[in-house]
């Protein structure tokens, strides 16, 4: 299943999105018109690069196409789709769904792109050490997550709290479910969204020993 939207590149004839790899975490697709074989890489998650696969030809997608892909598909909302076919004369079809598909939970890109640069360091990649240290933060001031400490609140419930307070007031949308609280953390995280809170999950834990 394709999990973001499809978009057009300019460096080669192709269009591009991203999915989750069998193998796990993220990765870039790109479908070429002329050519059978699909460009397929795993995007690190240290250098936020591509890396292309053994059996991609680097002749036919050459890595400013993968950056060009990535830098397209930052921030975009992930839905799933049906897969795209490419035809002579048009840019990407969808074709028909074998089966319906249970409707996923939809993140708007343009807020989850103020949470993510709200939380990106000098050097232009997502921190997670920004993050972990606001909700800290946050959490040590709130008189809320105070009282569900003292409550002995589950820690996953005071960590809902506490997200979806500082994502709903940096989007700007205070009308964000906790649905797309906990989607927003998926996407910051691909591979254990719960691996985005651990210093905060510590802390969490700690205070609630302390009570």
């Amino acid at each position: 299943m394709i999990r973001t939207n499809v978009v057009t590149l300019s460096v080669i004839k192709a269009i591009a999105y991203r999915r989750k790899l069998p193998s796990g975490g993220s990765g870039i697709v790109i479908i070429r018109e002329d050519v059978a074989q699909p460009g397929i890489a795993s995007i690190s998650k240290t250098s936020g690069k591509a890396i292309l696969t053994a059996n991609t030809p680097g002749k036919d997608y050459p890595e400013e196409a993968f950056k060009e892909a990535l830098e397209l598909t930052w921030g975009l909302p992930y839905k799933k789709q049906g897969p795209v076919q490419v035809k002579a004369g048009t840019a990407a079809e969808e074709a028909p769904a074998e089966e319906a598909v249970p409707e996923e939970v939809v993140v708007d890109s343009a807020e989850y792109g103020k949470i993510v640069d709200q939380y990106t360091d000098k050097n232009g990649k997502l921190s997670y050490e920004l993050l972990n240290k606001d909700l800290i933060k946050f959490a040590h001031s709130s008189s809320v997550v105070r009282k569900m400490i003292a409550d002995g609140a589950k820690p996953e419930k005071i960590r809902l709290y506490a997200a979806g307070t500082k994502f709903r007031n940096i989007s700007g949308n205070k009308n964000l479910t906790d649905a797309q609280i906990k989607k927003i953390a998926a996407l910051l995280d691909e591979v254990s969204p719960k691996g985005v809170f651990k210093e905060f999950n510590d802390e969490i834990r700690k205070s609630l020993k302390k009570k």
